[in-house]
């Protein structure tokens, strides 16, 4: 039993510390913060998913200004670092890199990083449909930011099937999270200036030997990004045998907007009205009526729901580290437990 602590509850944190309370072979031995959120007191109310989770403070300043809140804290992280196995830490860029040189090196624990954080701090950058084995084994590991997860799951099932020759993604990101209430009120449509964006070379920190290019604007929404692709493959195949790809790649869900799930919101509506945790939808959605096939190019679109996709892909992670269980059957227990179709 592999025991845990998430070292950061916001949006990410406290998805992951849920998901890791749901696995048999997990044990959540705590979360880890240094002040008071709405989010992380409602978690951890008495009608909370994480009611009953042990609170320990990041450092001394942090554990002072929770019980200077109301919060009943433990301890100090530091001082649990004997007991625990692993450390996934969800806080902010430079935090994560502190956290690292002060307490996970010098205390041999092994730790997760997210998306946001440089790209040094871990030598493997992971997601578990693309390069599940490279984690196995590693103390520190990167996962992958939510539009890299999401075009290193449809990438990889793609490149696998029928091989890609080169491909290019053309991003519409989301404006800020739900609570990200600071980043607006927005009335624009921003170009990400950087050409091609830092999301192709991270899908290649993932898939190396993959020719992407991407481009990306940001757009006044909360809910989820939209990738527009176009693949020029190495094989002639039949739209029928791009549409079953996607189909058996457990983390892509096919979307059909005939169906009346025509937009984003059409599908957060969805994921509400089949009473998901949080409306999330940790898979990468496909619209089943974007994928096509024509003189060796294959095309779609996705969306990426950006608060919740990396969450399996961080259990994953840590069983792959500690080689608890190969590729696939690591994602079906992640997915049985998250309940992901």
């Amino acid at each position: 039993m592999v025991k845990v602590v998430i070292a950061g509850c916001g949006t990410i944190g406290k998805r992951v510390a849920e998901a890791v309370k749901k696995q048999d072979d997990m044990e959540l031995y705590g979360i880890a913060d240094v002040s008071q959120t709405g989010g992380l007191r409602t978690v951890l109310s008495e009608d909370g998913p994480l009611h009953g989770t042990h609170l320990y403070a990041s450092n001394q300043e942090g554990k002072e200004n929770l019980e200077e809140q109301g919060f009943y804290v433990e301890g100090l992280l530091e001082d649990q670092l004997d007991e625990i196995d692993v450390v996934v830490d969800c806080t902010p860029p430079g935090v994560d890199e502190a956290n690292k040189e002060n307490l996970y090196e010098p205390n041999d624990v092994k730790a997760v990083f997210q998306g946001g954080a440089s790209d040094d701090i871990a030598e493997v950058k992971f997601n578990a449909d693309a390069n599940y084995e490279e984690a196995r084994g590693e103390d520190f590991v990167k996962v992958v930011s939510c539009n890299t997860t999401s075009l290193s799951r449809t990438m990889s099932v793609v490149d696998e099937r029928f091989g890609v020759e080169s491909a290019t993604a053309n991003l519409v990101r989301r404006g800020g999270d739900i609570p990200q209430d600071g980043r607006g009120p927005i009335n624009s449509t921003i170009p990400v200036t950087e050409v091609p964006s830092h999301h192709g070379p991270d899908v290649q920190a993932v898939m190396p030997e993959l020719d992407i290019t991407t481009l990306a604007v940001k757009v006044p929404v909360t809910f989820g990004h939209v990738h527009m692709v176009t693949v020029d493959l190495e094989e002639d195949i039949s739209e029928e045998e791009a549409v079953q790809a996607f189909e058996d790649q457990p983390r892509v869900r096919l979307i059909n907007a005939g169906e009346g799930y025509d937009s984003t919101g059409k599908v957060h509506e969805m994921m509400r009205d089949l009473e998901r945790p949080r409306s999330d939808m940790p898979e990468a959605g496909v619209w089943r009526e974007t994928i096509d096939v024509e003189d060796g190019k294959l095309r779609w679109i996705h969306m990426v729901h950006q608060e919740s996709i990396v969450v399996p892909d961080n259990v994953d992670a840590i069983r792959a580290m500690f080689d608890m269980e190969d590729k696939e059957t690591s994602i079906e227990m992640t997915n049985e437990k998250m309940h992901i179709e």
